[in-house]
């Protein structure tokens, strides 16, 4: 459903290295006989005649995509992420937004780099910290400190100022940010360029 591309400037400063083919086929084919035949997924697709409502629809992170589903039917549509969804149905003037889940909003953050607006003026969004993803969490008044840490937030202390991230660990993260989502409502999901 994807491709990324990086620049040869980017490549020369990542983890890889050159191999030669006796060293790299054994990897690539232990790579990919690990990979499932199949994976399942969801998504949102608005189709249809958009050229009258395209100016109604977020100008970003909804990329168009064709194809055809397992009965030949052809689609072409742009690709609506659930947190775009609210944007959707507000721009065309439709009630009853849908929820996002906690495990969409990680996965909005976390790999799309969404920036997710709380009740009490937290946000939450995606940091480069040290070269690393991390989820922080940012608004907070200092007297909510002792409360967020025991969500099991984590407090670090970064170019003296104290900040906030949620465990990226794949089985702690989505279920931190449901209990911080219980307590701080989230009011909307903000998508951006990735960071």
């Amino acid at each position: 459903m994807a491709r990324e591309t990086i620049t040869l400037e980017q490549f020369e400063h990542s983890h890889w290295r050159k191999a030669s083919v006796d060293e790299f086929t054994p990897l690539w084919e232990a790579e990919c006989a690990r990979v499932p035949e199949f994976s399942e997924s969801s998504f949102h697709i608005i189709t249809g005649l958009l050229l009258p409502i395209w100016d109604r629809l977020p100008a970003h992170d909804m990329p168009v995509y064709r194809f055809e589903t397992d009965d030949g039917e052809r689609v072409i549509g742009r690709l609506v992420t659930p947190e775009a969804l609210a944007r959707v149905y507000e721009g065309l003037g439709v009630n009853g937004t849908p929820a996002v889940s906690h495990f969409e909003a990680w996965s909005a953050v976390l790999n799309r780099g969404a920036t997710l607006d709380l009740a009490g003026g937290l946000q939450i969004r995606r940091s480069l910290v040290m070269n690393a993803y991390r989820v922080e969490l940012t608004g907070f008044p200092d007297g909510a400190m002792a409360q967020l840490k025991a969500l099991d937030l984590t407090s670090e202390i970064i170019a003296w100022r104290l900040r906030l991230f949620v465990p990226t660990a794949e089985d702690r993260g989505p279920a931190i940010l449901a209990a911080l989502l219980e307590r701080h409502p989230l009011l909307r999901a903000n998508t951006r360029a990735a960071a």
